[in-house]
Formats: C-alpha cells, structure tokens, sequence
C-alpha cells in the first residue's frame, strides 16, 4: 500500500509518493506570472516575414541517406542529416510523432515520443551518441533508421550493439511534448506537461513543470501552477528553451504576433514575466519549437519553414530589441520543424518529423 507524506511549507503543498523513483508534487498556490501591461512596446521586425504552414509537409524517401533542409530566403544556414531515427522504434512499443529533443555535455541525445494515437502520452528515448557515432551512424544513417527491422527474423550484431546505445523510457503523461531542455545551471532536464484535446488545442489553464530523471527517463518532481495577471491567464507548456544563466523561456502567439516570456525553475516554486516587448511578426502559423545558442547568445523562435533569432540580453529590463536585432531564416524543403537544439560550438541540431531524423547545420547559426 502506497504512503502519502503531505508537507506544508509556506504556500507550497507537497505530495511525495513512494515509487522506486520519488516523484515529488508540489502545487504552487501564488500566481506564476508578472505581468505589467502599461510597459508593453511592440517591436517591428521588418525582416521577418510570417510563413503560413503548409497543407502538406515534404516526406523523407525511405531510402535516402542524407538530407538537406536549406534557407530560400533571410539568414543562410543549412541542415544535413546527423541521424535517421529508428523507424519503427522497438517492437510492441508506441515510438512515433516526436516532439522535442535535448542535448547533454555527455553526448547524450534525448527524444520526446508522443504517437497522436495515445493523446498527452509520449514517452522519452535516449540516445549515446558517441557510441552510435563509434558503430558508424554518423557515416551510415540507415543503420540507425532500421536498427529495429530483422533480418530472417534476427538482429544482426551489429543492430545489437547499436540497441545497447538506446535507453527507452517508460509512458507517462507528456502532454504535446514540445518543451523537453536542459537547464545548464543545475544539469536537470526540466519539460512542461499540457492539457491538450483531439485537435492539439489547450483546455486546462493549470500548468505542470516536470523535472526529468536523465536515468529512469520520467518525472521525478512535479510543480503544477497558474499563470495569471491583472485578469488574463496564459496557457503556458508549448515551448521551452534555457539561457547559459539558467533562465528558462517559452513563447506563444497572440494573432500573427509573438509573447516573450522569461522565468526561472527553483525545487518548488516556478515564476515567469512576459517580458515588455511584443514582437510584431511571429515567424509562422504553429509554434513548435524554441532554442538557445550559448555560442552567440541568441534565442530562437521555430515556426514550420521559418526561424527567427535574436541576442537573449536584449529582454532584460524593459528590453531594447530594435529591428536590427532580428535573423531570419526560410526554409526549404517543406517539413515539419518539431525542435532545434545547439551544441556549445553553436552548431544548431534540427529534430524533424515525417520521417524522424535529426540534421545538423553545416556552420554556427
């Protein structure tokens, strides 16, 4: 029979469960969000054009080996395939629809599986990434791509070995598991859980910070919270990136614009500001992704076929964001753009889907 300890500090309540892993819920009483109305400027980023989403996205040939995505327009970069993820993942488990992806100093590649079919379920895969560059993925991709097919019905040794690079963690509630990142200030994984119906939209105002465990690969700490201010609320849970400073970021879109908001993750207590600059142009019709060069200090918004950047120190404050503040790249061809990650050389990682894999641009972005 499980025991329930109930802690009470201050305003902060505390369920810990006894599990093999200790999950600790802890529910914030005070509202997570700052928020002064009277100090909102909206910047014009006249170089950033919004790119509608397309009706149909470019899906990879299942026989190719490297891919390109490229800029058509804006900044140049170009992305080349690192990995093709195993498609299908391990038999009799729901791999599928990845959301998000992080990287550690360890070369430890981490992947958020959330299958449509299983709604706010996903589960998050690991993989080593100096081992699968030993056993030749970097050099082969479709060896990684098909490290779960059997040939006359057995595993090669070589797919053997490159299974013992992989750790799969077990189902639990992701939400739409965009959010998966890694605060450098404390080495955790930290993603948000959303509530999200059949057609992806948010219906449940209460958020949930979920720190991960980089070995069970599942919740270990749970702080679940508001955002509210002067009578609005936020629907937090669709993005999430963190500074070298530890500072963690999400953005939405409020029309055709994009909210910037800034905060920080403590043991049990989450605070965020929307930050006092509007930005006049999102860069596309679905948010999908947000990240953080450490190299050049810059933030990245990810919509599908368009990013746009700009220097993080440029939001303290009241901000001083200007138009020459803003890179923006257009892409090509037409994929769904699900995370983008950088590596502290300031080389960028590009999760896509249809099918999975993982590019890397050939320069720093």
């Amino acid at each position: 029979m499980k025991r329930f300890l109930i802690v009470v500090v201050g305003f902060i309540s505390c369920i810990a469960l006894s599990q093999p892993v200790k999950a600790a819920a802890y529910s914030q009483r005070s509202s997570a969000l700052i928020y002064h109305p009277s100090s909102m400027r909206t910047v014009n980023d006249a170089d950033v054009h919004f790119v509608r989403s397309s009706r149909s996205y470019t899906h990879m040939k299942p026989s190719s080996k490297t891919n390109w995505v490229r800029s058509v327009a804006g900044r140049k970069v170009a992305f080349k395939t690192r990995l093709l993820l195993p498609y299908p993942g391990k038999p009799n488990e729901s791999w599928g629809n990845p959301q998000s992806i992080a990287i550690a100093k360890n070369q430890m590649m981490y992947i958020v599986y959330c299958p449509t079919m299983l709604r706010n379920r996903g589960r998050i895969v690991r993989y080593d990434l100096k081992r699968l560059e030993q056993l030749g993925a970097y050099k082969n991709p479709q060896s990684l791509r098909t490290v779960y097919w059997k040939h006359h019905g057995k595993y090669s040794r070589r797919q053997k070995n490159m299974q013992k690079a992989i750790k799969v963690g077990p189902l639990f509630d992701t939400g739409h598991g965009q959010t998966l990142a890694i605060n450098p200030k404390d080495n955790h994984m930290y993603m948000w859980r959303d509530n999200r119906n059949s057609r992806g939209k948010q219906y449940s105002l209460r958020a949930y910070m979920r720190r991960i465990n980089s070995q069970s690969l599942k919740p270990d700490r749970t702080i679940s919270f508001y955002l509210r201010a002067h009578g609005q609320a936020v629907y937090g849970g669709g993005t999430q990136a963190f500074d070298r400073f530890g500072n963690s970021y999400f953005w939405c879109k409020s029309g055709l614009e994009a909210d910037i908001y800034k905060g920080r993750i403590a043991s049990h207590t989450v605070k965020f500001r929307k930050t006092d600059q509007v930005i006049k142009r999102a860069p596309g019709t679905y948010v999908q992704s947000m990240g953080y060069n450490p190299k050049r200090g810059r933030l990245y918004l990810i919509a599908d076929d368009s990013i746009v950047s700009f220097p993080a120190k440029q939001l303290n404050g009241h901000g001083s964001l200007n138009k020459r503040s803003f890179e923006w790249s257009k892409l090509k061809p037409k994929r769904e753009l699900e995370g983008l990650t950088f590596d502290e050389g300031g080389h960028a990682y590009l999760l896509t889907n249809h099918n999975p894999e993982v590019l890397r641009s050939t320069s720093i972005y």
